[in-house]
């Protein structure tokens, strides 16, 4: 039997926003996830392995190379793969492209999110963040959102600007205070280890959704805005002990665990709020992926019986 790999033209061509966050429900319906992370190091090369089995869903290895001198010679500096195994019997079921699983997991699952915790009216969206990640999430919540404007902001207001004018129907916010002010859903995608989002500047009804930390040192919304908010994550298990944005008020004692209120096993409490400021922090995770990875399989498999 042939092992299919799913490019990232193909796997793309057959997916949608909503389908992946309905995927995304149906595997937090599951057993919880057993995940594990690996990683070897050649200085300054980079070997990350992350794993994930769920039962009756099936395991997922995605594998990522970070070789920092590669743009150099023109190559990415990130390559890598996903691994997917079936449930029953374990055979490889698929290899799928790295960048397509990453980006659709990882703005689906603040997608999904917002969904759960924003206005559905929600008028205004402000993207903070106009990399490769900006890029998906206007595409993301431009789906999940239809009916809201969306603006971008980045700190070098050029990039913001570039990015902008390759998208229909975006505009650029020149000042970060007055877009997080103006906006009901407010989305970080940074590089950040100073918080960027500021308390002071939020308004009960607003969503903030939190993406860019992911390291012990990173953080892109102040103590203030924590402390304001109801905060949800999409996993304590990847959050909690990990990434500053939560572990950093946690241990200074700006925030508890009990101000932690559900993670996406608990979908049932993401519930919007219009009298409180709902905050969420995507953390990610290789069950993330494993999911993201089953969804994009099947609707593959679909198109081609036809």
């Amino acid at each position: 039997m042939t092992i299919p790999f799913i490019s990232f033209e193909d796997g793309e061509a057959q997916i949608n926003w909503i389908g992946l966050t309905n995927a995304l429900v149906s595997g937090h319906n599951l057993a919880k996830a057993e995940i594990g992370d690996t990683f070897l190091y050649r200085d300054p090369d980079t070997l990350l392995s992350r794993a994930a089995w769920i039962d009756g869903l099936g395991m997922a290895v995605k594998t990522a190379t970070v070789f920092p001198g590669n743009p150099k010679s023109g190559n990415p500096m990130v390559n890598g793969g996903v691994s997917l195994y079936d449930d029953t019997d374990g055979t490889l079921s698929a290899l799928i492209d790295f960048h397509l699983v990453t980006k659709w997991k990882t703005a689906g699952d603040s997608l999904l999110g917002a969904l759960r915790l924003a206005d559905p009216d929600s008028r205004e969206i402000l993207i903070v963040g106009a990399g490769t990640v900006g890029r998906s999430l206007v595409e993301a919540f431009g789906a999940g959102f239809p009916n809201a404007r969306i603006r971008l902001w980045n700190r070098t207001l050029s990039k913001a600007d570039e990015l902008a004018k390759s998208l229909d129907g975006v505009d650029v916010a020149a000042d970060l205070a007055e877009g997080v002010a103006r906006a009901d859903i407010i989305v970080t995608a940074t590089m950040s280890t100073e918080p960027v989002i500021r308390g002071e500047w939020l308004r009960a009804g607003q969503h903030v959704n939190l993406i860019g930390a992911y390291r012990p040192d990173m953080r892109e919304a102040d103590d203030e805005a924590l402390r304001r908010s109801r905060i949800f994550v999409d996993s304590f298990d990847t959050t909690i002990g990990h990434i500053g944005e939560i572990e950093i008020p946690l241990s200074e004692g700006t925030i508890t665990r009990d101000d932690l209120l559900a993670d996406f096993y608990s979908l049932e409490r993401f519930q919007p709020d219009p009298d409180a400021i709902t905050l969420f922090k995507n953390g990610g995770g290789a069950h993330l992926d494993l999911m993201t990875s089953r969804y994009i399989l099947d609707r593959w498999r679909e198109a081609q019986a036809g």
